[in-house]
């Protein structure tokens, strides 16, 4: 069994973390790498706090305490105008201070947003490509997560 915690975008604070579960369950995206015979247990879920991060000191470490073996920044990180500028920081610490890998990304990224962020341009301006390799690639699962699309409840 793998722990793990994530850890949301304070923009997305009511979030109620239906794809990233989802894509946990599914075993779509950065979870495709656990067989699916390997159970995951979610021991937190907490957005950050808000700019540039204020439960960044705490919020990661109680994970830890209660058996995380690594911290998810989830997809909003990214799906956001802009992305969140403190990505690299939220890394930076987690990792250094609180001796845990970071992945950064969650569920496949919907199709609308990759739609809505390539007309934006924001991505590329960003520096967003070496974040996003974890949450694009796969068309399909994008779709499949693209609540815009008018087949989203039947899937």
């Amino acid at each position: 069994m793998v722990k793990i915690g994530i850890m949301i975008c304070d923009r997305n604070r009511k979030c109620t973390g239906n794809k990233c579960f989802k894509s946990i369950i599914e075993r779509d995206g950065v979870f495709s790498k656990y067989p699916p015979e390997e159970p995951i247990e979610v021991v937190g879920w907490i957005a950050c706090g808000g700019c540039p991060g204020e439960r960044l000191e705490f919020a990661p470490a109680d994970m830890k305490k209660y058996g995380a073996e690594v911290i998810y920044l989830a997809s909003c990180y990214l799906a956001g105008y802009p992305i969140c500028p403190y990505i690299e920081d939220h890394k930076t610490y987690i990792e250094n201070v609180v001796g845990l890998p970071v992945i950064v990304g969650s569920h496949p990224m919907p199709q609308n947003y990759i739609d809505a962020h390539e007309k934006a341009g924001d991505w590329e301006r960003d520096g967003a490509a070496e974040w996003l390799i974890n949450v694009t690639g796969d068309p399909e699962t994008a779709k499949k997560y693209d609540s815009t699309d008018p087949d989203f409840l039947k899937k």
